[in-house]
């Protein structure tokens, strides 16, 4: 084994990696606990011009005006994986959009993975499903991409709904010597890894099935979409982001949802971020960071209501249309 691949092997191993990769393991082995979605939303792949094809799924809401809500998924996960209990509920009141970032599951898969490309990913979709503006909705890592989405493209932005993240994620010293490492570790390998990822992506039907009579089958087929190979290099990037420098700056209506629990991304950071953030209102949940899967019976109320804050301020403002 290469000096590179043993680095890695090593690096994988680590509190960081080895937390965020049990909270997704789980939430694989006992998806969807009660309470269990209605029918499943059928999604499709859709062309992003100039950028690949990714998966999306696009919920209509109740009426032709109903806002419209973007769903971005956690690490190591898909669209339907993080966000399957979520659609039912949220598509009574609004429009839902939610999509495979890329290098998971049937997401575009690029040379590198960043964040910055992520966010651009989001707005283009918005463009071809003719969506002018949204409020963007984001866990773990979704919610670091729903952060820089407002960076890159405030325009497309109405409200900010942050789940269980932070403004970076390499506070304590043990994250400071990991990232690099990681980064360090990654950069030889990156070929090797798009490569395994791509043929991973190969092998998988065009379309999640939608059978989820067995949901724990299901939610390991799914789960196990993303490459394993995905992880080292999407870690590198959650290690480079920070937005402590601009969070400040965030204009529009947010809510921050704290899962009071979290041994992955601690609690502490999480109300950093929203005491940042002018105007933000907290809603916490009890559970811990697989709360959107595990705890899914008490996370998805305060999911809700964080949303629905968000539109109201928005309504009550200024009337601003999304």
């Amino acid at each position: 084994m290469s000096r590179p691949m043993r680095t890695a092997a090593r690096v994988a191993l680590t509190p960081p990696v080895w937390a965020l990769k049990t909270a997704a393991s789980a939430g694989a082995r006992a998806l969807l606990p009660r309470p269990t979605p209605g029918p499943t939303p059928v999604g499709r792949l859709v062309d992003l011009p100039g950028r690949g094809r990714t998966f999306v799924i696009d919920v209509p809401g109740p009426t032709a005006t109903a806002p419209t809500v973007v769903l971005l998924h956690a690490l190591g996960c898909t669209a339907y994986l993080s966000w399957a209990l979520a659609l039912g509920e949220l598509s009574q009141h609004y429009r839902v959009i939610t999509l495979d970032q890329r290098w998971h599951g049937r997401g575009i898969r690029s040379p590198r993975f960043r964040f910055a490309d992520c966010a651009d990913d989001v707005a283009a979709v918005l463009d071809e499903l003719e969506v002018e503006r949204a409020v963007i909705a984001g866990y773990s890592m979704g919610g670091a991409i729903a952060q820089l989405m407002w960076r890159r493209h405030p325009e497309r932005v109405a409200g900010l709904v942050l789940c269980s993240t932070a403004r970076n994620y390499r506070g304590a010293t043990r994250e400071r010597f990991f990232f690099p490492v990681l980064t360090a570790a990654m950069h030889p390998l990156s070929r090797v890894a798009l490569t395994r990822v791509e043929r991973m992506a190969a092998t998988l039907p065009e379309l999640p099935s939608l059978e989820i009579a067995d949901p724990a089958a299901w939610g390991k087929a799914e789960f196990r979409s993303t490459s394993a190979w995905s992880m080292p290099e999407v870690l590198s990037e959650l290690g480079r982001f920070n937005s402590a420098p601009w969070i400040a700056g965030v204009d529009v209506p947010t809510s921050v949802v704290v899962t009071a629990s979290d041994h992955t991304i601690p609690e502490r950071r999480q109300r950093r971020l929203a005491a940042c953030i002018e105007g933000a209102r907290v809603h916490e949940a009890p559970g811990g960071h697989a709360s959107i899967v595990l705890g899914a019976t008490t996370w998805l109320p305060v999911f809700l209501e964080a949303v629905a804050h968000v539109v109201d301020r928005l309504d009550n403002e200024s009337g601003v249309a999304v």
